[in-house]
């Protein structure tokens, strides 16, 4: 296991507020009198969410899960032809991805070369993806070869900042829900790429817990784009934040199969290493005999 990495001074007083903002709320329970020191804005507060957050990055070098998609057609009842169930190996640096149907709790299906991410003509992830991250300004094709990022990932890092201020969001609410805090946001500028719109977060350590995300569904061989509403849960695993969860309606007037959607993150597992042909497909044939099991 890796030693824990040392805290920047922007993390060190991200963490301090956090501890300081614990502290306020405790206190405000415990009597209604009012606190010498006011409790931090909503905004520094959706800011310190965010860095908290982002002190859990980068992820871990590989991420290897089991993705299971559940669709309902336009009556309500399961559509199993949407339904499935994949076991992906996924390097962080740039998604590039391994991935196999399960029938039957085995492994069975094709290698088939993936990239998973949000807001994208594909399904969503990693289970470790940037929440915070804009949505891309236009669909990504998926290349099947590895890619610059992969490259990059091993030149050393010099440092890391990481900003307080939140400045592509507003906050319209914040109230203490139990041992949360449910913040309503919204977008101050390019709503299509700012897609996060409430969050709740654990009050003592602003730990994310759940989010209200918009998303895309993309109908294939066709130019139509119809607006999703993410409610995605997290959970913590190893000391960082995943996704655990996703639950997809689709809207703007969509009346076809698929308008329900579920999404489930398990056996969720961050291996030291993975062999690098899984992330280059034009090499997936030559390696039949190794496919992971």
């Amino acid at each position: 296991m890796p030693a824990p990495s040392k805290l920047t001074g922007v993390e060190a007083l991200a963490a301090n507020e956090s501890r300081m903002l614990a502290l306020f709320l405790a206190a405000a329970v415990a009597s209604p009198a009012p606190q010498a020191t006011p409790l931090p804005s909503p905004t520094r507060i959706l800011g310190l969410i965010r860095a908290k957050f982002r002190s859990h990055r980068p992820p871990p070098p590989y991420v290897v899960y089991t993705l299971e998609r559940k669709q309902l057609t336009d009556q309500g009842f399961p559509d199993y032809s949407e339904s499935y169930k994949e076991h992906i190996w996924l390097r962080s640096a740039d998604r590039a991805a391994l991935s196999r149907r399960i029938f039957r709790s085995i492994n069975r299906g094709e290698l088939t070369f993936e990239r998973p991410a949000f807001n994208e003509d594909r399904d969503p992830g990693p289970p470790t993806a940037d929440l915070f991250e804009p949505a891309p300004l236009r669909p990504h094709p998926v290349s099947d070869v590895p890619t610059p990022e992969a490259v990059q990932s091993a030149l050393p890092v010099i440092g890391v900042v990481t900003a307080l201020g939140e400045f592509d969001y507003r906050v319209v609410t914040m109230d203490p829900e139990g041992d949360e805090l449910h913040l309503v946001i919204a977008p101050t500028r390019d709503p299509d790429r700012n897609r996060l719109r409430e969050l709740w977060v654990e009050r003592t350590t602003l730990e994310l817990r759940k989010v209200v995300a918009t998303d895309k569904l993309f109908i294939l061989g066709t130019k139509d784009v119809y607006g999703v509403t993410f409610t995605i849960s997290l959970d913590m695993l190893d000391g960082r934040p995943v996704v655990t969860a996703i639950h997809g309606v689709v809207g703007d007037g969509y009346t076809g199969d698929g308008s329900t959607v579920d999404y489930t993150f398990t056996n969720i597992s961050f291996p030291d290493t993975l062999p690098d042909w899984y992330f280059d497909g034009k090499q997936y044939v030559a390696h039949q005999a190794e496919a992971p099991l």
